[in-house]
């Protein structure tokens, strides 16, 4: 290919898109001064966004127990059944006050894996004020970080990365030693505005299928076949200051770092194995020949290995598409299966999978995952087994360090749209400033020109405070403890009968078992469990007065107690 080609691929270019291992991914650059790791956010803390484009219906993802009975006349030809049938939602927190109850696509398995191990959080009705509910439109408002009514030729991801990075200027001073890798990576093909710095051009490099055909093209280029113009493809003399000489520069300049970039992330990925863990790839019922494959798990698979390999970039943008279900969103025979059913099942299975990898690589600690959708879909469905474009919906996030639970209440189903409970920018504040380090001043006057920990609906209406961030590590300990646990016997000591007490977030069975102070076993029953709390009367006429101990084993429960049989 010759450079007059590259090129006209090229455009006025703003960054890099390449495939790596079969997977387009986008390189972020800028010509705007960049700035070189400071001290003040020089952590090892990772965020992935997830885009669900099209705009994902939160109310068949997290469906409003409390009111269900609503829900579905407002929606009958798409809802969730709750109680019959094969598949239901899935209740997902007991601990809930009752007017909070959600319940699961019975397709979000995983993610209830994950939310009773304190890895994942829900915040409902999460918008921005004066939402139009344009695709195109809402999803730069979500991108650039502004109101309704600006338009910001940045994102603000892109001005994190301007406030963390002095006094170096991109492309002349990257790589370097401090920053040898990419400071932000999107998959696919295209250039969002999320990573723009003032003045940038959103026109994205697309170079083949792989690594190797990137470095073959760009091996290849020799130059400017026309007359007059400088063989080595440099800008004519005579146009030395114009702001097309400029552009050139800048764009040449971005070609001779792509061919860096590659061979650095080349040895990263080779740097790093693959896991034992397996990605889903494919969806395990029926359904549209074109939602079967789970787009998501090769990108994260991506992601994980690049991390593994110690890639220093910060933020990392995947997507899933399809969205837009404004007919054929469930099957007319089974509300249950569909479209939306593929997207919720391959969102859940592939974050579970991209957590085990990143524990399996010592990792789980580093990474958290927030995923935004350009805006919610409204509450009554269409008559064509579909919703149409609304105003908020729900957030997703994912990680160990997360603080785990369901922020916000029920959306009231009496209205056409899910109303505003958190502004986005609530939660991206928050991660900048817990999880990546900014400080509250900069986030406020130079990422979002606003004060989002102290923040406002439309009407003036305070908003609720957002802390994403749990401060210890979540799991076994703390959250896995409340939604599952049992209390001690009561009685204790007891005579011919005690109690147990057993909490458990998931319906299912429980053994138990007595043990006797040699060890040995005295009997085993096994007992139903609901979801939500349950006493199980234990019979101790036919035991011997003596100490024993009470073995109880379910799921997420392992737990013994002692007991005194009078």
């Amino acid at each position: 290919m010759d450079r007059r080609k590259f090129i006209k691929r090229l455009g006025f270019a703003a960054g890099g898109a390449v495939a790596f291992n079969g997977i387009p991914i986008k390189l972020l650059s800028s010509h705007q001064p960049l700035k070189s790791l400071l001290p003040k956010s020089d952590n090892d803390k990772v965020l992935v966004i997830l885009q669900l484009h099209g705009g994902n219906d939160s109310t068949n993802s997290f469906i409003p127990i409390d009111n269900y009975d609503l829900y579905y006349s407002r929606r009958a030809n798409i809802a969730i059944p709750y109680k019959s049938g094969n598949r239901t939602l899935i209740p997902l927190d007991s601990t809930l006050n009752p007017a909070d109850q959600v319940g699961l696509h019975p397709d979000m398995i995983d993610f209830k894996s994950m939310y009773d191990r304190g890895q994942a959080a829900v915040y409902q009705g999460v918008s921005y004020p004066k939402n139009n509910g344009s695709h195109f439109r809402g999803r730069d408002i979500w991108f650039m970080g502004g109101d309704y009514d600006d338009y910001y030729s940045s994102g603000w991801v892109g001005r994190y990365l301007n406030h963390i990075y002095a006094p170096s200027e991109y492309p002349d001073d990257f790589p370097n030693a401090g920053m040898p890798d990419p400071l932000a990576l999107e998959m696919g093909n295209d250039t969002s505005l999320l990573f723009h710095q003032e003045g940038n051009i959103p026109t994205s490099i697309s170079l083949g299928n792989s690594p190797g055909q990137l470095l073959n093209q760009i091996e290849n280029l020799e130059g400017f076949a026309d007359e007059g113009i400088d063989p080595r493809g440099l800008p004519p003399e005579h146009l030395a200051g114009s702001p097309y000489k400029k552009e050139m520069d800048w764009i040449l300049g971005l070609e001779d770092k792509s061919e860096t970039y590659i061979k650095r992330l080349g040895e990263i990925y080779q740097s790093s194995n693959e896991t034992k863990v397996d990605y889903p790839e494919i969806y395990p019922f029926n359904a549209p020949s074109g939602s079967l494959r789970n787009p998501l798990s090769g990108q994260l698979q991506l992601v994980a290995r690049l991390l593994g390999g110690d890639i220093k970039t910060k933020v990392f943008l995947v997507k899933i598409g399809g969205f837009d279900t404004h007919a054929g969103q469930v099957e007319g025979s089974n509300t249950t299966m569909g479209v939306h059913a593929t997207k919720m099942y391959h969102i859940s299975a592939a974050m579970k999978a991209f957590h085990e990898d990143l524990k399996a690589r010592g990792l789980q600690d580093r990474v958290l995952t927030i995923s935004m959708s350009e805006f919610g879909r409204r509450i009554p469905s269409n008559g064509s087994y579909g919703t149409d474009h609304g105003k908020g919906g729900a957030v997703m996030v994912f990680g160990n360090r997360v603080n785990p639970g369901v922020f916000g209440t029920n959306p009231d189903l009496t209205q056409s749209n899910i109303g505003l409970q958190f502004d986005y920018r609530q939660l991206y504040a928050s991660i900048l400033h817990e999880w990546l380090g900014v400080d509250q001043a900069s986030i406020n006057n130079d990422i979002f020109f606003k004060d989002f920990f102290n923040a406002s609906d439309e009407n003036g209406n305070p908003l609720p405070d957002v802390e994403m961030i749990s401060n210890s590590i979540t799991g076994t300990n703390s959250w896995l403890g409340k939604h599952y646990n049992v209390a001690n016997p009561f009685p204790n000591p007891a005579a011919d009968s005690t109690n147990l007490k057993i909490q458990s977030n998931e319906a299912g069975k429980v053994r138990i078992e007595i043990i006797s102070i040699t060890g040995q076993s005295i009997g085993v029953m096994m007992k139903p469990l609901m979801q939500g709390s349950n006493d199980i009367k234990l019979d101790l006429s036919g035991l011997k007065s003596g100490i024993y101990q009470i073995r109880i084993n379910a799921k997420n429960i392992n737990d013994s107690k002692k007991l005194i049989k009078n």
